[in-house]
């Protein structure tokens, strides 16, 4: 195994340099005519970068925010800042000037590399940091960068050294930073790698013949890390996209010569409601990677469009995934696969007890052998406590609820408490609850998870007023407004409903699960806010 990842992507370029490496449909304002850029002239860009950090005195121990959104310049940026030790931390240009102010406070980026358009963004949070970070914007790139607030560190890089923090949603109110490693990175793409090797798996991938599409954002672990060290170790090419984009997805799947795409279940219900186009099957594509396809469109959608969509488990902080692979597939029942190789997997009940094959629990996981953190992120920054809790009695505590077959295999049931699943990004509700209860007329606040046709999920706020607060649609809106100013607009409520009161426990927490009564769609009350029209990107 390559000791970083920019050795491996050194390898790959000294063995094919003329093979591409990274693809941009047409149609973006950066490459009206498309882009595609080959190992050697990624190399030459990634010297070019690699130069000016270095000089400007960046080292191990550092790390650079990178704002750069889904184009081959973060991947640049990401393997120069590798080549010198210096951990990435990739952030979602959706965030308003708080949410970027935590990140770089939280994870001691000492500098912040952005788009134009985003610098205003950048500047704000820099300004509001405890750190202040430098901000440079990348169109406008300094004949010499600002230097770091302290010097590199004297060690090598590793596979063991910090390659990026990928920020993670978890039960609390702010976001978990997991350390990924060198050997992190490797490990999941040669996951991925192997199941070519499984009988029966359709996972064949074939060096140096792969074009890979994934429309999901650089901040998540599968496009930021799977997707891209998996077409480097086998030498193929990388489909950058953009946002997802129902409307153009065949067009460019065609036009980019895409063998292999990923989703999440927003891709195929969207496609599926799209007129018959010659394109959809004029594609060359094997099969679909992703997670949360609605289990009734998934049969359809394989006859209309002819190719397997292959359901998979995984998280941030596992270099694993597993994955209903080979035939006879459960198709449409949410199966997510068998543990394999040294992979093991246990389900618990609420007293971590093994359940009985039927039963759903709660899913445990480890790598067999000496080490069962083999494969797993490295911890989450600054909070051992959490770490150790998620590792407690020797097992990885995911949060997800699953159930498996007297066949060995595992169900998908549902997401971790109170997390809310929506088009791929996993929202805390703490986080929502946070910028709601701080506004005065706000007594209590729930942020929980209501079923959209669309996005898998969508947000439903449940609140209750202070005394002498008239809840009323003023209100609902100035509350709506608030959390589109303080949050990405994703995170905002789609729906708000006030209510008298809320359950809580005798320490004053909400129970979410007895605010309405079993089986009762709150979208259906009267008085119901409904904002998801509302709920759009801010330019």
């Amino acid at each position: 195994m390559y000791k970083t990842v920019y050795e491996a992507f050194q390898n790959s370029v000294a063995v094919s340099p003329d093979n591409a490496f990274l693809c941009v449909p047409p149609g973006r304002d950066f490459a009206p005519q498309g882009m595609e850029l080959s190992y050697a002239q990624v190399a030459r860009q990634v010297a070019e970068v690699a130069s000016a950090y270095h000089a400007a005195g960046y080292g191990p121990g550092h790390r650079v925010a990178l704002l750069l959104e889904n184009r081959p310049d973060h991947f640049v940026h990401f393997l120069a800042l590798n080549s010198l030790g210096v951990s990435q931390v990739p952030v979602n240009p959706d965030f308003r000037p708080e949410e970027l102010r935590y990140l770089l406070d939280h994870s001691g980026a000492d500098l912040l590399v952005c788009r134009e358009f985003l610098a205003d963004l950048g500047k704000a949070a820099s300004a509001i940091s405890s750190r202040h970070p430098s901000v440079v914007v990348a169109e406008s790139w300094p004949s010499r960068l600002p230097e770091p607030s302290t010097k590199p560190k004297q060690i090598p890089g590793d596979a063991s050294a910090e390659a990026a923090l990928l920020y993670t949603s978890g039960t609390t109110a702010r976001p978990k930073a997991c350390i990924l490693t060198n050997e992190h990175f490797m490990l999941f793409a040669q996951w991925y790698i192997d199941f070519g090797s499984e009988k029966g798996s359709y996972f064949a991938l074939k060096q140096g013949e792969e074009r890979l599409l994934n429309p999901l954002p650089v901040y998540h672990v599968a496009a930021g890390c799977l997707c891209p060290m998996t077409m480097m170790l086998t030498r193929g090419c990388l489909i950058m996209p953009g946002r997802f984009s129902a409307q153009r997805w065949w067009q460019e799947v065609v036009a980019t010569r895409a063998t292999l795409v990923h989703y999440i279940g927003l891709v195929p219900a969207a496609l599926m409601n799209l007129p018959v186009v010659p394109e959809e099957r004029m594609h060359r594509v094997k099969w679909g990677l992703g997670a949360g396809i609605e289990p009734s469109l998934h049969a359809a959608f394989e006859e209309r469009f002819g190719f397997p969509n292959i359901e998979v488990w995984g998280m941030t902080e596992i270099a694993r995934f597993t994955a209903d692979d080979r035939e006879p597939r459960r198709v449409g029942e949410r199966a997510v696969g068998k543990p394999i190789r040294d992979f093991e997997m246990k389900i618990i009940d609420t007293d971590e007890k093994e359940v009985t094959d039927g039963s759903p629990g709660q899913l445990l996981v480890r790598s067999s052998g000496a080490n069962p953190r083999h494969g797993f992120f490295a911890g989450y920054l600054n909070d051992p406590q959490a770490t150790e809790e998620a590792w407690r009695g020797g097992w990885f505590h995911t949060g997800d609820v699953v159930r498996k077959d007297e066949d060995g295999m595992f169900y998908f049931v549902d997401r971790k408490k109170n997390i809310i699943r929506r088009s791929g990004e996993n929202i805390a509700a703490g986080e929502i609850e946070a910028v709601l209860q701080a506004d005065p007329a706000v007594a209590y606040a729930a942020a929980i998870a209501a079923p959209d046709e669309i996005r898998q999920e969508e947000i439903f706020a449940c609140i209750v007023v202070q005394p002498g607060i008239v809840a009323d649609a003023a209100l609902a809106q100035r509350l709506f407004d608030l959390c589109m100013e303080k949050l990405a607009y994703y995170k905002a409520p789609g729906w708000l409903l006030f209510l008298d009161s809320l359950p809580l426990t005798q320490t004053q927490k909400v129970q979410k699960g007895k605010i309405f009564p079993e089986g009762q769609d709150p979208r259906s009350l009267p008085n119901v806010f409904d904002y998801r029209q509302l709920k759009r990107r801010k330019p």
